[in-house]
């Protein structure tokens, strides 16, 4: 078969690039940059991925130089533009502007790889360091105003990188030079979703062998794909779900998610209530990747009790997971990459048993876009198909916790600085005395939100504005619009925990967002819809505050925040404003980077 290899640097995105290549109809693998020269040989195409590191640190991946000898096209991306670069002899060095988000650039030569693009195009940029001396035998083809070096070439020997991600959505000219790059290596286009499909089918018929599956079941898109593939290749009699009720679903989840299930034809079905074990097990955790290592763990210890009382041969059964590729890659799942945060089904103990070969995760390397292809493939209803993401841990990753106020002295004078700026564009801003987990420059993050009060004219210049904030100020990594009330003097945190009560209030807040999204016909306008409780207090009042977090994307691994109707989101914000334990509402108006989806 032809092949596209993908060297992974530790890029939030590398597997996006080969997910791209294969939309293109050329089969793409993703290789250790450490993989042999020799091996290297084979591909048609070498692709140079971004990384969370320097290549001016001694410890940061590297890759053998003799690759731009092999007569093969080449492209760097993000680091792998820095790689290329610093191999050949130019020089890479810090910028003086952290480039996160859209920016504009403009390209004086349009050849080869940039041969069908504009003169200006909106690219994607998350990077800290940039090439400012270009190797010999390369030209700059592109730049930006805090960027000269954007994009370089050398036509002579196929070699092209660039500082922006062709491969994310949100780089519209993307697609044109990947589909010229895969032009230039003269690859014959016959991959596609159907025959992968065949290939997962039977890799799992082969994983499996004569033992049986015991799978975890959420209801969601992930789980039930894996299901069904399971079910394909070994029969429904050899596969048992497991659907564990958390405490933290949806209103009403349990039900439908059984009801849904029993549908699909799954017969060997098993609802467990752990509600109370998890509530236990959880009281007083406030930090983020504590509580997901506790979901996770006794995720999997209630797996283990359900199938002693079942009788469950552990020789004769393997787990199985909807694992899909964002969960393992922002876990730090390669072996350059930096961890973003622990996913439930990425812990300590799960992990083991990966190793050990007691696990069966069949769409792991498939992104969202592609289960739901395999999804409809295999017949699945599209209700069940199209259902918006939702977090393996439930509402417990979308209820903040706190115990203390994080707040220094060196926040009121970012703060004040940022007001500054702020200061003839309509609005205050208030960094928040808490944090969330962000990405930027393939890192993981765990800084403050900043909150800003004022009217704003449309959602274009909003998200221009957003991007200049979390750019240019390091203490920040997310960005909400106060939606009520109108002004606010102080914030404050609660010291919150989970509780049955905080439960229970994002629940049914969570229920209005989605009722009303369904009834204003929008919810298929929408990826994912969070609903977020943060234990803030505003003006010194005892309620709580709820954060909307709407985004549109295709694959998890960048998004953009969903610009709501004003008139829409007015009422929306009028309906949440009866729910009991609930003051502040806030829209969150950030992108991914450098926000990630959930906050936690």
């Amino acid at each position: 078969m032809n092949k596209i290899a993908v060297l992974d640097f530790g890029g939030q995105y590398s597997h996006l690039i080969a997910n791209r290549i294969r939309r293109l109809g050329v089969y793409s693998e993703i290789l250790d940059p450490e993989t042999p020269y020799e091996k290297l040989l084979e591909y048609k195409g070498i692709v140079l991925s971004g990384g969370p590191s320097s290549v001016n640190d001694p410890n940061s991946a590297k890759c053998d130089k003799r690759i731009f000898d092999i007569g093969v096209p080449i492209l760097g991306i993000c680091f792998g533009h820095q790689i290329t670069a610093h191999l050949l002899g130019g020089t890479v060095e810090h910028g003086f502007v952290r480039e996160y988000g859209h920016a504009n650039v403009k390209f004086s030569e349009k050849k080869g790889v940039f041969l069908g693009i504009e003169d200006y195009e909106d690219v994607w940029m998350s990077h800290f360091d940039q090439v400012t001396k270009l190797p010999e035998g390369f030209v700059a083809v592109a730049s930006t105003d805090d960027c000269p070096i954007t994009a370089m070439a050398n036509y002579e020997k196929n070699i092209y990188s660039m500082q922006f991600h062709p491969e994310v959505t949100h780089t519209p000219c993307g697609n044109i030079i990947l589909e010229n790059f895969v032009n230039l290596t003269g690859e014959t286009r016959d991959w596609d979703i159907n025959t992968y499909v065949d290939q997962i089918i039977g890799e799992i018929k082969t994983k499996v062998g004569d033992k049986k599956v015991f799978l975890m079941i959420s209801g969601g898109v992930d789980s039930t794909v894996a299901f069904a593939l399971i079910c394909k290749a070994i029969g429904a009699e050899r596969v048992y779900g497991l659907f564990v009720d958390t405490g933290f679903m949806r209103l009403n989840e349990k039900e439908e998610v059984s009801a849904a299930l029993k549908e699909l034809g799954v017969t060997n079905l098993h609802v467990y209530d752990a509600g109370k074990e998890y509530i236990d097990a959880l009281k007083d955790i406030y930090e983020p990747e504590a509580k997901r290592k506790i979901i996770g763990d006794l995720f999997l210890s209630i797996q283990e009790k359900v199938s002693n009382e079942l009788g469950l041969d552990p020789n004769e059964w393997l787990l199985g997971q909807g694992t899909i590729y964002p969960d393992t890659i922002e876990t730090g799942g390669t072996k350059h990459a930096d961890k973003i945060k622990t996913h439930h089904n990425r812990v300590e103990k799960i992990q083991k048993l990966i190793e050990e070969g007691k696990v069966i995760e069949p769409i792991a390397q498939l992104y969202k876009d592609e289960v739901r292809m395999v999804g409809e493939k295999l017949g699945i209803k599209k209700e069940l198909v199209w259902r918006h993401p939702f977090p393996g841990p439930g509402l417990a990753v979308r209820i903040l916790c706190a115990e203390e106020a994080d707040y220094s002295e060196e926040l009121k004078n970012a703060e004040v600085k940022i007001n500054e700026f702020l200061a003839n564009k309509g609005f205050k801003g208030y960094i928040l005395p808490m944090k969330s987990v962000g990405v930027q420059g393939d890192e993981r993050t765990y800084r403050h939100p900043l909150l800003l009060t004022g009217k704003p004219s449309d959602w274009e210049s909003l998200s221009i504005l957003t991007t200049q904030l979390t750019n240019q100020f390091t203490d920040i990594n997310r960005v909400l619009l106060c939606l009520q009330p109108s002004e606010i003097t102080s914030t404050a945190i609660h010291k919150k925990y989970l509780t049955s009560d905080r439960i229970l209030t994002t629940q049914r807040a969570d229920k209005i967002v989605m009722d009303y999204i369904a009834e204003a016909k929008i919810l298929n306008d929408i990826w994912q819809f969070p609903t977020v409780l943060i234990p803030l207090s505003l003006d010194s009042r005892p309620e709580e505050c709820i954060v909307l977090r709407p985004v549109n994307s295709q694959e998890a691994m960048t998004a953009n925040f969903y610009r709501m109707d004003f008139e829409l989101l007015a009422e929306l914000t009028s309906r949440l404003a009866k729910v009991d334990g609930v003051y502040g509402i806030f829209y969150d108006i950030t992108n991914k980077p450098p926000a990630t989806i959930e906050w936690e």
